[in-house]
């Protein structure tokens, strides 16, 4: 039996079609996942997000043990609310999961975490917990819900729906969050759009998300919300990155800091092991066809293969991201095969669309 969201029964309500996402019941979309995608590009929309789980970090070594747990560099996050991506690597090297971490103390850190992986990031903190003897908390925080909500007039809607929020939020910058009134807004997301992730006590998730509704929020399902972040270039954990690769072959090398002499795990793994992979973006020259995951891509450099794929509505054509020898460079040619035909695709530098604009 698949996991609820606190949101569950309003989707139901709505007429979402739910399918089993990770474990948890979600919905996929509420008729029009087109129209739901151009809503968020254009508009406002919002993602019942409470699957992913948010982990305290709390405790005096906190700071000391992030940054030894992850591969990106916590000394980077000085002011409070502050916030920063990165990934969580195994010993040898390789992803298991990435993450968002929120710096609120010097004794109170924020993890949120993929929920699909929640479980075992969890386990994973714990052991480091255990080898590094440190002296602090791991909490889950399964009493919370999350709600994002964005767009160019994201920031806007979240002001009419909750009163008073843009005294606190106004001046939020980019990758930064702020407490207010019970609520942890920040100001990040999913989609290349701007807006805010909204972490709420699960008891007022319902009276947050219909106050959102009646502002002019749409909901979004999970499919516009992929077609979103590929267009945004962001990785999806379990296929543009996962256990079976490094942070350095899936387009994560700004996220690892190997310039500071701290140590972290997996650090080792990486320099000593150079990248022969790399991820790039495609777009498929026009004609039939759409790109998805696990097409063979072939490349005057080798072969290799997309791990993510999708028609663009903004852009109106097919796009990936694709995994291939390092020496692919943007501007190369590269073949795809898709069913029975081998298509001609641009490589490009991600992101394809940003702030509804299209870059490529």
């Amino acid at each position: 039996m698949p996991k609820q969201t606190p949101l569950n029964a309003v989707h139901r309500a709505a007429g979402a079609r739910m399918v089993d996402f990770g474990g948890w019941d979600m919905p996929l979309h509420y008729g029009s996942q087109l129209d739901e995608h151009h809503a968020v590009r254009n508009d406002a929309g919002m993602f019942d997000v409470s699957h992913m789980r948010v982990v305290d970090v709390e405790g005096a070594a906190a700071r000391e043990f992030l940054r030894g747990a992850l591969a990106n560099n916590v000394d980077k996050l000085t002011a409070a609310g502050k916030a920063l991506y990165s990934c969580l690597l195994r010993d040898d090297g390789h992803v298991l999961d990435d993450l968002i971490v929120y710096f609120l103390r010097e004794d109170f850190f924020r993890v949120v975490v993929n929920a699909a992986t929640a479980d075992k990031d969890i386990a994973w903190l714990h052991a480091l917990v255990a080898r590094r003897r440190a002296t602090l908390a791991i909490e889950p925080r399964t009493d919370l819900a999350m709600i994002a909500v964005q767009g160019p007039n994201a920031r806007a809607k979240v002001w009419q729906a909750l009163p008073g929020s843009e005294t606190a939020t106004a001046a939020l910058k980019p990758f930064s969050a702020v407490q207010w009134n019970g609520l942890f807004i920040a100001r990040t997301g999913y989609t290349g759009e701007d807006g805010f992730e909204i972490v709420l006590p699960a008891a007022s998730a319902v009276e947050t998300w219909n106050a959102l509704r009646a502002a002019g929020v749409r909901p979004a399902g999970l499919g516009a919300r992929d077609t979103l972040r590929l267009e945004a270039g962001m990785n999806l954990y379990g296929q543009d990155m996962s256990e079976e690769v490094s942070p350095l072959e899936s387009g994560l090398a700004w996220t690892v800091d190997l310039a500071s002499p701290r140590d972290f795990v997996g650090k080792s793994a990486l320099v000593a092991k150079p990248a022969a992979r790399q991820l790039v973006g495609l777009v498929l020259d026009a004609g039939g066809g759409v790109l998805r995951a696990h097409q063979a891509v072939h490349t005057a450099h080798g072969d290799g293969e997309t791990t993510s794929g999708t028609f663009s509505p903004t852009l109106g054509r097919s796009i990936a991201l694709a995994r291939v020898p390092a020496g692919v460079v943007p501007g190369d040619r590269v073949d795809v095969a898709v069913r029975d035909k081998r298509l001609a695709a641009r490589v490009v530098k991600p992101p394809f669309v940003r702030n509804g604009k299209a870059l490529v």
